[in-house]
């Protein structure tokens, strides 16, 4: 999904785009069509709406108003509420196949970017003015002068093309469903950080929610096997009752939890982008929001005034340097998070809940942690502040 918004970032610009997807976007095996709720921060909005993808989308949106982090069986908890900020929402929670539906709408209705589905990549051969792509079942090559490498977590063109990287294995698996509590969830999200990983609640239309339910790798099987009735049973055991009863569940399917880096991210005439750049843990949201801001920046840097070729070496690593910061403040502020709850140690939990409570009483500290979850805080690129990238008018 961060190839395509790139791939809408880019319509518009004399720059001949093609995207290149290996699963038909109908299809059950398609990641952006599968059963997650993703969570939408203020700054994805803002850069959907630029792209004008976001009225294909908002209809499905439900509106984060209020957010509750707690520890379970502890003391600490976090209350943030839009209206500190003078804001609707703080965000906004989409099915993964309605945000896909709404890309797909904006790379077919940009009349630069050309779409090639089903096409698997074979072998990518960068050279000095151009990469060389091989495709399997008889499609004929194509070159091009930048290649965004896009293709995920485990992105097996990084690995043909050479592009080491880092795996943290969390040892987490997260189990994935939409839910329907018995109570209202008035637009309020959860995160529960529980002794076996967090646990969260992301509010739905129609008065479901959207579960992202952690445990233990190996665990998960417990979870995917067990009837409809003996997971939600399970589920509110860990999430308590504020919600009142869980009365149904969809279809669960699992993810292994893993933070991977690549160790670059650009090479002459290929970039990294999305997960395959850098994947997070999950416990606040931040992967496709950040990852988003990334396909902003880079659209930003293709289409400047002085960009001559967009496949060179110096534009790349002039964006790599601009997002060095956002990219590197999520990494931590996750994996941070990762290693302060899965951890039972007294000094720690002390450490963690008497945080959480100066964050929930000090009303600065909350609106500024509030700003940089949203992703509004600090450089970012003009597709996050709402203003429109310029369309040159260059050759292909």
């Amino acid at each position: 999904m961060v190839g395509a918004g790139l791939a809408c970032a880019l319509a518009g610009a004399s720059l001949r785009t093609v995207l290149i997807e290996a699963v038909p976007f109908q299809s059950d095996a398609q990641p952006s069509y599968d059963e997650r709720g993703l969570s939408l921060s203020l700054s994805t909005q803002r850069i959907l709406e630029a792209l004008a993808v976001w009225p294909a989308l908002a209809a499905a949106a439900t509106p984060i108003e209020h957010i509750h982090v707690s520890d379970r069986g502890r003391f600490g908890f976090v209350r943030l509420h839009a209206a500190d900020l003078g804001l609707p929402a703080l965000g906004h929670v989409v099915p993964g196949r309605e945000l896909g539906r709404a890309l797909l709408q904006g790379v077919e209705a940009a009349a630069n970017v050309d779409l090639l589905c089903p096409a698997a990549v074979a072998a990518a051969r960068p050279g000095a003015d151009r990469v060389r792509l091989e495709f399997h079942d008889g499609i004929p090559e194509l070159t091009c002068r930048l290649l965004v490498v896009a293709d995920g977590s485990r992105s097996a063109l990084r690995e043909s093309l050479g592009m080491a990287f880092a795996i943290k294995d969390y040892g987490q698996t997260a189990v994935v469903a939409a839910v329907s509590p018995e109570r209202p969830h008035r637009n309020w999200a959860f995160e529960r950080f529980t002794d076996t990983g967090p646990l969260a609640l992301l509010p739905l239309r129609d008065n479901r929610c959207a579960l992202v339910y952690t445990v233990p790798t190996g665990n998960e099987h417990t979870l995917l096997a067990a009837g409809d009735e003996e997971f939600l049973a399970l589920l509110e055991s860990r999430f308590g009752r504020r919600l009142g009863r869980f009365l149904k569940v969809g279809t669960r399917r699992s993810y292994p939890l893993a933070r991977i880096t690549a160790r670059r991210q650009a090479g002459e005439r290929v970039v990294l982008l999305g997960n395959a750049a850098h994947t997070v843990h999950p416990n606040s949201a931040q992967g496709f929001n950040l990852g988003l801001r990334d396909a902003a920046a880079l659209a930003e840097h293709l289409t400047a005034d002085a960009v001559a070729d967009p496949g060179s070496l110096a534009l790349l690593q002039d964006y790599c340097e601009a997002r060095r910061w956002d990219q590197r403040r999520v990494l931590r502020f996750t994996d941070g998070l990762t290693r302060l709850f899965y951890n039972n140690r007294p000094a720690r939990i002390a450490l963690r809940d008497a945080g959480m409570l100066l964050l929930d009483l000090v009303p600065g500290l909350k609106q500024d942690f509030m700003r940089r979850a949203m992703g509004i805080s600090g450089r970012q690129p003009r597709l996050v502040l709402g203003a429109p990238l310029q369309k040159e008018s260059r050759g292909n």
